[in-house]
């Protein structure tokens, strides 16, 4: 908690009361949309193959979600156009392109969030995964149904997101991980995987989840030069929330499998749980990982169908039945599909290969001066920005390879 309240005083200090609510509803929806089921079985996957070199990923990866994610939030925000528009602006036809790579990414994404609600009550009550995914399905739907699309998830996803890191923080430390070795290694790594960067970097601000805050934001009317100081508060504390979750996550983890635990095949992180604190551990993996999920399913509906909505007034005026619509195909291919660790760490890999190709579009836009209200982005972020791409675009590669390989 004392994290948590660092993170806010430190980020959300100066925040208007008017326009405070969105800004940190953005940041946590993207923190919580990164902080998904995927999230979980990633973690615990990696950690069980690198050890506390993971630590190292870990580090690596939120240098590169800074770099994809303060050019993003700032470029979209001062030229007031969402990722979509702001490509066809730049090249007719390229916005639709973005559009159904990061569709079909948070597609995917959302098939496993699906799947991480289905084993979140299968934990829970001892439905099946696909009851479970069934009834999360209905819930999300009722979520959006109820209340107001921007009011429910600002408040819904600060609280889940609070709920989670004080609860994965309960098991971090009855898990009783190897501090030295963890803080050691996660500077001077003995074992570095590209799969696992490529994977939690795309799982983390990959695909949707790049777009998600921003877009938040522009929907809520922050946005222009003069709200450029709030919008870095809320891409920086983002990715802390996220950060400090996973690290956390990564302790927890560690500390397990360092005593030669065998985890359980189909859903690694529960073992952890469960062996740090018995059945009420394995209870409470149950509730992080289904309110994980359900607040992934609402990230990705939402976001997903942000990049549609602009398209035609039809799709604006419906946007509920789209995102409906979204969200019940997703819940049915996962019951059809099954396998829900495979597809955890499958949208992981899919968004990361996204996410070179939507943030080269949205650093060139950066350079049109007529798309970005004559507003020069400064070269340090432009250089930044390149550099993720480059290493984002060279380790996809190589991942993908080494799967193709296997």
């Amino acid at each position: 908690m004392t994290i948590l309240k660092f993170i806010m005083k430190k980020f959300f200090q100066n925040i208007s009361f008017k326009t405070g609510g969105a800004i940190i509803g953005a940041a946590f929806l993207m923190a919580n949309s990164s902080i998904g089921p995927g999230f979980l079985t990633q973690t615990t996957v990696f950690t069980k193959e690198l050890l506390a070199s993971f630590g190292f990923v870990i580090l690596f990866s939120v240098l590169l979600d800074i770099g994809a994610q303060l050019n993003t939030w700032r470029i979209l925000t001062i030229s007031e156009l969402r990722a979509q528009d702001l490509a066809n602006e730049l090249l007719k036809g390229l916005g639709y392109f973005l559009t159904i790579l990061v569709v079909l990414g948070g597609f995917a994404f959302n098939i496993g969030n699906i799947a991480g609600c289905g084993l979140g009550l299968n934990v829970l009550t001892g439905l099946s995964f696909e009851q479970g995914a069934m009834i999360s399905g209905v819930i999300a739907l009722l979520l959006f149904w109820l209340k107001e699309i921007g009011k429910m998830l600002d408040g819904f996803t600060k609280l889940l997101g609070i709920v989670k890191i004080l609860l994965a923080l309960f098991i971090a430390v009855n898990a009783h991980p190897p501090m030295v070795s963890a803080i050691q290694h996660t500077f001077i790594p003995t074992k570095i995987s590209t799969a696992a960067i490529v994977t939690i970097v795309g799982g983390t601000v990959g695909g949707y989840i790049t777009f998600s805050g921003a877009h938040r934001l522009l929907d809520a009317g922050i946005k222009g030069k003069e709200n450029i100081l709030q919008v870095n508060k809320s891409a920086i504390s983002g990715i802390l929330i996220s950060a400090t979750m996973r690290f956390i996550l990564f302790l927890a983890v560690l500390g397990v499998v360092v005593k030669g635990i065998v985890l359980d095949a189909n859903n690694p992180a529960a073992t952890v749980f469960q062996h740090a604190a018995g059945e009420l551990g394995y209870k409470l993996f149950g509730v992080i990982l289904w309110s994980a999920a359900i607040s992934s399913v609402v990230g990705a509906a939402y976001t997903s169908v942000s990049f549609i909505k602009t398209f035609h007034p039809f799709i604006q005026k419906n946007e509920r039945w789209f995102i409906t619509a979204f969200i019940i195909l997703s819940t049915l291919i996962f019951v059809l599909i099954g396998k829900p660790k495979q597809l955890l760490l499958f949208a992981g890999m899919i968004n990361g290969l996204i996410l070179p190709i939507a943030l080269s579009i949205v650093l060139i836009a950066a350079t049109k001066k007529h798309l970005m209200k004559g507003y020069q982005h400064p070269l340090w972020m432009q250089v930044s920005g390149w550099i993720v791409v480059a290493i984002m675009g060279y380790m996809s590669i190589d991942a993908v390879l080494q799967w193709i390989g296997k």
